[in-house]
């Protein structure tokens, strides 16, 4: 007998990538989309699957990540949950080997974690970028009273107990224009910034000059982004203006 677990699929506006997200977690028990008054055909396309186990909650996200996935926990009743972006996609394997986990021939091992790490790999422009910032392993999948998520955005679960590490990824298609990327990374550093200024956290100008120099430095050369091309060469520094964005935004609020 193998545990239940749900799937939160986090949802605004994600016509194009929201079937694929789906179908992925086909394998949970429960798929809750929480979704944040969609206006495009998010909501069309997702009754057109009739799938039976997808259930969609409107929940305003009001600039807070953490208190939307948090919503989403409190939604559901099953031990546990797995968290996938509308933009993400559980693997065929990632898929077979949760299922391997949370059931009862592997107990001991299911009773010695509360929550595991997932790697995540990006494809970005057609592309699966390598190296540099894109490779990270997230906290995806855990036990539903085991801990909360913090932080306004690039929010992170917050869990008691041990945390294993899966081997399968879960695929990430982030950005995939330019204009986009830009468009994304403009809203996400506005809530950054409001969350490090309600903090009271000050920055000053050779902050916002050295550090994204820095993080260049690091995602191109230490963790070898240009390994990547072109593709690198773009991600690399499109990130580094998003490091700048937050402590310039910052600056200025504190200095309205």
């Amino acid at each position: 007998m193998s545990h239940q677990i749900t799937a939160i699929i986090l949802a605004k506006n994600e016509e194009k990538h929201i079937a694929r997200c789906i179908k992925s977690v086909a394998f949970c028990d429960e798929i809750l989309v929480i979704n944040d008054n969609s206006t495009d055909g998010t909501i069309r396309t997702i009754n057109e699957l009739a799938n039976k186990k997808v259930k969609v909650i409107t929940h305003l996200l009001n600039d807070n990540f953490s208190q939307a996935r948090n919503f989403g926990l409190g939604k559901t009743q099953n031990e546990w949950v797995l968290f996938v972006d509308a933009d993400e996609e559980v693997s065929e394997s990632l898929a077979f080997e949760i299922s391997n986990v949370l059931t009862n021939w592997t107990n001991r091992i299911e009773n010695e974690y509360t929550g595991f790490l997932i790697p995540r790999v990006d494809f970005i422009w057609g592309k699966q970028l390598k190296y540099g910032e894109s490779r990270r392993k997230l906290l995806r999948l855990a036990k539903k009273n085991s801990g909360n998520w913090v932080g306004l955005v690039h929010e992170k679960w917050k869990i008691q107990g041990r945390i294993g590490l899966l081997r399968n990824p879960i695929i990430h298609y982030p950005h995939q224009t330019v204009e986009e990327f830009l468009k994304e990374i403009n809203f996400y550093t506005d809530i950054r910034a409001q969350e490090l200024y309600i903090k009271r956290i000050k920055t000053y100008w050779w902050a916002i000059v050295s550090y994204p120099i820095v993080k260049f430095i690091i995602n191109y050369f230490v963790k070898r982004g240009l390994l990547d091309g072109i593709s690198g060469l773009v991600f690399a520094i499109i990130m580094s203006f998003h490091s700048f964005l937050v402590r310039g935004k910052l600056w200025l609020r504190n200095n309205k």
